[in-house]
């Protein structure tokens, strides 16, 4: 007879030497729901529950079975009142341990990928309110890039599929999870762009390949994919959302990890709590309430594809995953097999009467005169000639720019560039003394999208008189800052493609950073030393701006030295934006939710910089009174004097700021963002962060230099000669150390000073960005050069990425790139 649920709980627990306890531990259950379950005192067992249970023993395939046995067989008993959730057909049905009812045909193996989806599950309210609310966000994300790609104007491309080849794909009876000797049945892959998520629901399995060449349509059909399953009038059960997946190294982070980083950095509201103490992020992840959509395999690093693609055999979640062909047929050829379960669709190439029917309806009707009776006209366009030519293929230029066009980015390009723009007439397209290749007709295509996107007017002033905040941008200036960014996402190992503003400052160099850390602390510590002198102390103004003069500067080379030290073994490079808040309330938690690690690294970074920046400022005070008072710096007592000094002040700076940035560990708290971020926002609320941080650091450094070194002198005093630290000098060393030690810290440490510093300010005096960057990224997006992936941007096109990068690195000597001899693949 077969055993009860409580007996067969038990015995599996027994099983795998586990007690209730660790069991309750590995999986959130609590040790009293345990209990009842395995004494049979419960009679609700809930699917939920019992998945959570499953995967903290490790079940396998059978006992997962036996499980789910226990709770849908007609034995009668308290099992058998339990509500058994319908199995939907898939691909609703999500990875997960199924638990309740039995297979059908055509279902999945217990224990591998199809149960009922997460929407039939018992559910958290406060997991339920975040994936609804994170639907909600994402619908209208991408509604809008929509809008910004004007898909649908004046109709969506017909953008079309087919299978993909069998050595790409898996195995027809894997993808639709069958017993052994099971009949595969035949599913029609084949569509087009207004039938993704059909073909994506015949899919079983809920994993889909999809495969194009470069500019194939990948992205507006992933956008189209992700829109219509949110759309849907029968709910999915997962979100899905769009991840650029060319970012992830699978050799440092987990994919769970990575996709929760991911979400935090994009949809910051699901940073808060969820149900028992884990981000909303990290609930909706473990959850298998999202759908992954990941775009851009190919954009992985080369060594790492067949990596990344062990790492994605390795799960059985449904997902959807984007990628030319070549790169992913390499990547699966070196793994020795292609994505696990996974149904694959190829995108095909665009033919004539696609392009007859779309690029007409993309300009206006030109009006010719004619010889009719009536004294009528007949109506043309400027394309009506060179889609003449491209249907007789009478040369060899007509051929090159019919193979152009057969991508839809390449139809895209040249409708901006024709169709949108006045006095351009694309017959110039068939010279094929000016483009004898489709290498010169793609190059001219992309290198003249951004010209044209910022050929316009002046921009219009509002009711008010006033300008617009983002004036109207010439195209040399726009192409070469954005040729700069282009340029600086590529790295040695990878292509990145997120241009976020807190990683600006990655595009200087180690000297050139620390050069603009060192010039703003000294301005920093100078302005300090000249207020707080004026209102503190009676020094005559030529000493007080001499000694400011000379504080400064010796601040900024001690505080620079910090910078290149910490920026060399990674701590200053960049910095990613603030999620906290400085709150009281973190100190009524205790550090009990902050390892003291974190406490001592604070302390120890602290400590050494304050220690840097109180000798570096010692030297800087001894040079300004031998200058101002005539002395010799080679005197004895001068240099006794200054060797104390630098003691001291090493002593009292150092403990200081070690104390207060250790403290400052246990006054921040986690950041309540209710609404999703843009790079804009971001920025905002990191600005408010950075303020709030400051209103703190410069009183708190102010009162633990100023009575630190009251007690750090008391202790010296006598050991070291008679030490002088009145009150008067109190209270200027410490409102000046408070001032241009909390300034220089938040310049030189926090994303937001970094922007300032690097981005406002060097960036634009060298010409390499504008004055106002976060308004010109916003008008590239505008105007459809760039997309917006929640708090980055993007480039639209990456051909037009790596076309502008190109372009940057030809104008500058210093990054020509190598040359190779010509390949057949050129000519082609």
């Amino acid at each position: 007879m077969a055993d009860d649920l409580g007996t067969l709980l038990r015995k599996l627990r027994e099983g795998a030497a586990l007690t209730q306890e660790q069991v309750a531990e590995r999986s959130g259950v609590s040790v009293r729901t345990i209990r009842r379950l395995e004494s049979g005192s419960s009679t609700n067992h809930r699917t939920g529950t019992l998945n959570l249970l499953a995967d903290a023993l490790d079940l396998g395939e059978e006992d997962r079975r036996r499980l789910a046995a226990t709770i849908t067989s007609p034995r009668g008993g308290p099992a058998s009142r339990a509500p058994v959730p319908e199995q939907p057909t898939a691909p609703e049905a999500g990875a997960g341990v199924p638990v309740a009812g039995a297979l059908r045909s055509g279902q999945a193996p217990p224990g591998r990928a199809t149960s009922a989806p997460p929407g039939h599950l018992p559910m958290h309210d406060t997991l339920a309110a975040a994936a609804q609310e994170l639907a909600t966000e994402v619908r209208r994300r991408w509604r809008r890039e929509e809008a910004q790609r004007r898909v649908h104007d004046p109709f969506p491309l017909p953008v079309r599929w087919g299978p993909a080849p069998a050595g790409l794909t898996d195995r027809t009876e894997n993808v639709q999870r069958l017993w052994p000797g099971e009949a595969a049945l035949e599913v029609d892959l084949e569509g087009d762009l207004r039938s993704v998520s059909d073909v994506y629901r015949r899919i079983p399995s809920g994993r889909l390949a999809i495969l194009g060449r470069a500019g194939s349509g990948k992205s507006v059909l992933t956008i189209r994919f992700v829109l219509d399953v949110l759309e849907a009038p029968v709910p999915h059960g997962r979100v899905p959302v769009i991840f650029s997946v060319g970012s992830w190294d699978p050799t440092t982070t987990a994919l769970r990890d990575w996709l929760i980083g991911r979400l935090l950095r994009d949809h910051p509201h699901l940073a808060g709590r969820g149900p028992r103490g884990a981000t909303l992020a990290a609930a909706l992840v473990d959850a298998d309430l999202i759908l992954p959509v990941l775009d851009g395999f190919d954009e992985i690093a080369e060594g790492l594809r067949r990596e990344a693609l062990d790492a994605l055999n390795a799960t059985s979640s449904p997902l959807v995953l984007t990628s030319r062909r070549e790169e992913y047929a390499e990547a699966v050829r070196a793994a020795h097999a292609p994505l696990v379960w996974a149904a694959g669709i190829e995108l095909t190439d665009l033919t004539l009467d696609d392009l007859a029917g779309y690029l007409p309806r993309t300009t206006r009707p030109i009006t010719r005169d004619t010889s009719g009776d009536d004294g009528t006209g007949a109506t043309a366009t400027v394309w009506d000639a060179v889609l003449e030519e491209l249907r007789s293929r009478g040369n060899p230029a007509g051929a090159n720019l019919a193979t152009v066009l057969t991508t839809p980015l390449m139809v895209i390009l040249a409708r901006t560039l024709y169709s949108e723009t006045p006095g351009q007439d694309p017959a110039e397209l068939l010279d094929a003394k000016r483009f004898p290749t489709v290498k010169s007709l793609e190059e001219h295509l992309l290198a003249g999208f951004v010209p044209a996107v910022y050929r316009g007017s002046a921009p219009e002033r509002d009711a008010a008189g006033r300008r617009p905040r983002t004036p109207s941008r010439d195209a040399a200036s726009a192409e070469r800052w954005l040729g700069h960014l282009a340029h600086h996402l590529v790295r040695f190992d990878r292509d990145r493609h997120d241009i976020a503003w807190w990683q600006l400052s990655d595009t200087l160099s180690r000297p050139t950073r620390t050069l603009a850390v060192l010039l703003a602390t000294a301005l920093s510590v100078t302005l300090a030393d000249w207020m707080v002198g004026l209102l503190l102390t009676p020094l005559a103004i030529g000493e007080l701006l001499l000694q400011g003069s000379l504080m400064g500067p010796a601040a900024g080379i001690s505080f620079g030295s910090v910078y290149a030290i910490m920026d060399r073994f990674g701590g200053g490079a960049v910095v990613e934006p603030t999620r906290v808040r400085v709150t009281l309330r973190a100190l009524h938690d205790g550090l009990g939710h902050r390892p003291l690690r974190t406490f001592i690294v604070r302390f120890g970074h602290g400590l050494f910089g304050g220690t840097v920046m109180g000798i570096g400022c010692a030297c800087g005070l001894a040079l300004e009174r031998a200058l101002y008072r005539g002395t010799s710096l080679t005197d004895p007592r001068v240099i006794e004097g200054t060797l104390i000094n630098m003691v001291v002040f090493g002593l009292i700076f150092g403990s200081a700021a070690g104390l207060v940035f250790g403290l400052m560990a246990a006054l921040e708290a986690p950041v309540d963002v209710t609404t999703a971020a843009t790079p804009v926002s971001l920025l905002n609320s990191n600005r408010t962060t950075m303020v709030r941080q400051f209103l703190v650091l410069a009183p708190m450094l102010t009162l633990a230099i100023a009575f630190g070194g009251y007690v750090i002198v008391q202790l010296l005093q006598g050991s070291m000669g008679r030490l002088n630290w009145g009150l008067a000098d109190s209270l200027f060393i410490g409102t000046v150390g408070g001032l241009g030690g909390a300034a220089s810290y938040v310049l030189a440490f926090t994303a937001w000073g970094q922007w300032c510093v690097f981005s406002r300010v060097w960036l634009p005096l060298t010409g390499k960005l504008p004055w106002d960057p976060a308004a010109f990224l916003d008008d590239a997006y505008q105007r459809g050069v760039l997309r917006q992936t929640g708090a980055v941007y993007q480039f639209r096109h990456v051909r037009l990425q790596h076309h502008l990068g190109n372009a940057f690195r030809r104008q500058h000597p210093d990054f020509a790139p190598a040359t190779f001899p010509p390949s057949e693949a050129d000519d082609s």
